[in-house]
């Protein structure tokens, strides 16, 4: 088991430009501690200050916030191990104002804000390894949200699903979608029921042809008029 988490570590965004003694004194710091949650588990609550960063070692978390009504809304889904959550908020210093609950049995590793914060001191290696992957994983989330900005921006739910699929389709014309329906629905902005409709008209239409999560063009020429 210590073999795996230690190929999850060191496979993540966060591990970027680690050694393999990088990764392994990060793991055996007494700040860093592994939490298991049975489903339904709250992992941090909505309200709370950070207290550190999170990383998925195994199992499904979900991200959800309630409205003044009692309601939840599904914001979206972390199920990739080695996948991180949470960070911004840490960085930032603010409450979250979201929840994550375990969908299923999970575990998670929680490396606590003091061992890489300057306020501690010196920092160790690792820590500075955590600071600079930090930076480079805010880039790519600045990124990620231009590239959705980019497809909210577009009038309808077809364009919307067009512009995404576009930046995901290999040279066969083919994507695979490595999120849930009911994270591309909260991508998008819309009830899952919505998309699912939308894409199975332009299947209909003879535009995609869908196959669970693999989506493939059949009509270059219609697809593209959406663009």
């Amino acid at each position: 088991m210590e073999q795996e988490i230690f190929d999850i570590v060191k496979s993540s965004s966060l591990a970027h430009g680690m050694t393999d003694e990088d990764v392994r004194a990060l793991l055996a710091s007494s700040q860093v501690r592994r939490r298991s949650f049975a489903k339904g588990g709250i992992v941090f609550r909505d309200g709370e200050q950070p207290r550190g960063l999170y990383l998925l070692l195994s199992g499904t978390l979900v991200i959800k916030k309630d409205t003044f009504s009692g309601r939840q809304i599904f914001l979206s889904e972390v199920s990739g191990a080695g996948e991180m959550f949470g960070e911004v908020y840490e960085v930032l210093g603010r409450p979250y104002d979201m929840y994550v609950e375990a969908a299923t049995r999970a575990e998670v590793l929680e490396i606590a804000s003091s061992l890489f914060s300057l306020a501690g001191g010196d920092l160790s290696r690792p820590a500075l390894c955590v600071q600079r992957s930090l930076m480079r994983i805010f880039a790519q989330k600045a990124y990620y949200m231009h590239s959705r900005i980019q497809v909210l921006a577009s009038g309808t739910l077809r364009e919307k699903i067009v512009r995404f699929l576009a930046e995901h389709l290999d040279e066969k014309g083919t994507a695979r979608l490595t999120e849930s329906r009911e994270t591309l629905a909260a991508y998008f902005a819309v009830a899952r029921p919505s998309l699912s409709r939308e894409l199975g008209a332009m299947a209909h239409e003879g535009i995609l042809e869908v196959d669970g999560r693999m989506v493939h063009v059949c009509d270059f020429a219609r697809f593209e008029s959406y663009l």
